[in-house]
Formats: structure tokens, C-alpha cells, sequence
């Protein structure tokens, strides 16, 4: 058992039974456990220890507490936070399914199952926001398949981890893990340039990237290997054009997509029910309706 393995599980006996390390990285540990008083499985979230040392434990759990009012079906909720043995953490229902990066590995997604995903994920936006809380990090790791629907895990959490900073050497270390800007490969271009007024717009042109990646076969800007030439092509580069990628796309969808990646948050859809409508208006299968015969 790793070192933060064990002493989660000496801080959290009698409450959690720690079962096994689930993966994570950059910002944070996972784990899966069993929570003692309701014999239900959990997923342990553990800010890494790096991380940790340069921010404050008390302004994460507050901000994690205000993320944690979100109630509905597509997002996650948060269930608990706190800190063990000086590691600040969060837990979180086990969803039984797998991310849509392990589907989007496994091969192309049909059209109207990617629509369906997309309407997903727009729902929990579309929620989220009008609670006031943006999430500042969607990408197919937070995104969730289970029982023919999608879910959104850790809204909240990147501003939490963001706010939370007390030391400023370590702002660095935050923006390497995807923290406290976001992921390079899903960063709104406000964000790659670090604008203090970067708001719920910067999780629709996220979405919009998630949206090219399903439909498309893969990321807009696939093949920039650094973390720099990536948000350097979300500032500077126009996405390719979606409808040339999958003629087979109606052209509204198309469109839409291609709408969310503007480099201006002003000639985004201005709110994700706006996109909702828009992405109804497109049609369920999402595909180009067929020419009728003369």
C-alpha cells in the first residue's frame, strides 16, 4: 500500500475502509472504499501531497461544501471533505461504468450515441451554472458513462484548489496539474492567458472540444506534444472545420460545435441552455438528414 494510501486509511478507520488506489494524477489521489456506516462503495479524492502543502485545507473544504449543493442526475455529487493527517480530500458516489476516455479508446462512438453523451454533459452545465458553479475542467477523464447516461464528476474542484492557494510559489505547480487553469488539451483560450474574468463560457468551449473529439475521431488539435503548443493552438488556430471531418453530421450539429470553439467568448452560445436548445434543434441522431427522392 502506497504511502498517502496508508495514511488516509489510519486517519479514516472506523469511518472508510480503503479497498484500492483507482488511479488519478496531477491534482489528485484516488482511491475506492468502503464507508462503514452505510456499507456503500466511495471514491476517495486526496489533493497530492505537493499540491497540499502550498494551500489552505479549511478554504478547500469551504469551497468544496458550496460545489456540493449540486443535485442532479448528471453530475456527481459531492457526499463529503475534510482533511486526513494534514491531506485535504473529498468523496464522491462509485460510479459503476467507465470514463469516455476508456470509450473514446475503445473506437468511434455512433453519432447519436456522441449526441446523447453531449446532451449530457450540456445538462449538468446548464445546472451547474445556474447555481453558479463552473466547473474549469471538463475533459472525457470527468465524464462518466454508467446506465446509458453520462455524469460529470468533480465540479467545483479545480476553483476549490485554485482558491484555496495561500503560498505563490506553488501556483506553478497548479497549472502543470491542470488545477488551476484547467487541462491544456481542453483549456478555453481565455484561460491559457489567464484572464481573472474567464467565466462559465470557458466550460462551453471545453464542451465544445469534447463535442469535436466524439464526433470527429479525434482531439481538434491532436499532435501538439506540449503543454505549450497546445494552449498556444487554443489562443491562435481556428479548430478544423467539423463538417468537413464527418460530412455525415447535420449541419446545424456541425455548426454548433464549431460555434462552442470560437476564440471569443462573445460569439460562443451564450449559456449551455442556450446550447441545450440549439443541440435539440439539431436533430436526436444528429446526423444530415436524408435527401428526398425527386
Amino acid at each position: 500500500m502506497s504511502d498517502v494510501a496508508s495514511r488516509l486509511g489510519d486517519a479514516l478507520a472506523g469511518r472508510y475502509a480503503i479497498t484500492r488506489e483507482l488511479g488519478g494524477g496531477g491534482m489528485s489521489r484516488v482511491f475506492l472504499a468502503e464507508e462503514a456506516e452505510l456499507h456503500r462503495a466511495v471514491v476517495i479524492k486526496v489533493v497530492a501531497p505537493e499540491l497540499a502543502q502550498g494551500m489552505s485545507a479549511e478554504r478547500f473544504t469551504r469551497e468544496v461544501r458550496l460545489a456540493a449543493r449540486l443535485q442532479q442526475a448528471n453530475i456527481v455529487p459531492v457526499l463529503s471533505a475534510g482533511t486526513a493527517d494534514g491531506l485535504p480530500y473529498y468523496t464522491m458516489p462509485f460510479v459503476r461504468g467507465e470514463s469516455l476516455r476508456a470509450r473514446l479508446a475503445a473506437g468511434p462512438v455512433p453519432i447519436a450515441d456522441a449526441v446523447g453523451i453531449l446532451r449530457d454533459v450540456g445538462r449538468a452545465l446548464a445546472y451547474a451554472h445556474s447555481e453558479g458553479v463552473i466547473h474549469r475542467d471538463i475533459k472525457p477523464e470527468n465524464i462518466l458513462l454508467s446506465g446509458g447516461a453520462a455524469v460529470v464528476t468533480d465540479f467545483g474542484i479545480a476553483k476549490a484548489l485554485d482558491a484555496s492557494r495561500t503560498e505563490e510559489g506553488h501556483g506553478a505547480t497548479l497549472t502543470q496539474a491542470g488545477a488551476s487553469l484547467g487541462t491544456p488539451a481542453y483549456m478555453a483560450p481565455e484561460q491559457a492567458l489567464g484572464d481573472p474574468t474567464t467565466d462559465h463560457r470557458a466550460d462551453i468551449y471545453a464542451w465544445g472540444v469534447v463535442a469535436w473529439e466524439l464526433l470527429g475521431g479525434g482531439h481538434p488539435f491532436g499532435g501538439r506534444t506540449t503543454m505549450q503548443a497546445m494552449m498556444a493552438a487554443h489562443v491562435t488556430e481556428p479548430a478544423p472545420s467539423l463538417a468537413a471531418k464527418r460530412p455525415e453530421l447535420s449541419p446545424a450539429l456541425a455548426a454548433l460545435v464549431m460555434r462552442s470553439l470560437e476564440k471569443a467568448p462573445g460569439a460562443r452560445p451564450a449559456t449551455a441552455a442556450e446550447l441545450l436548445g440549439e443541440l435539440d434543434a439539431a436533430g436526436v441522431s444528429g446526423e444530415r438528414a436524408p435527401i428526398a427522392a425527386a
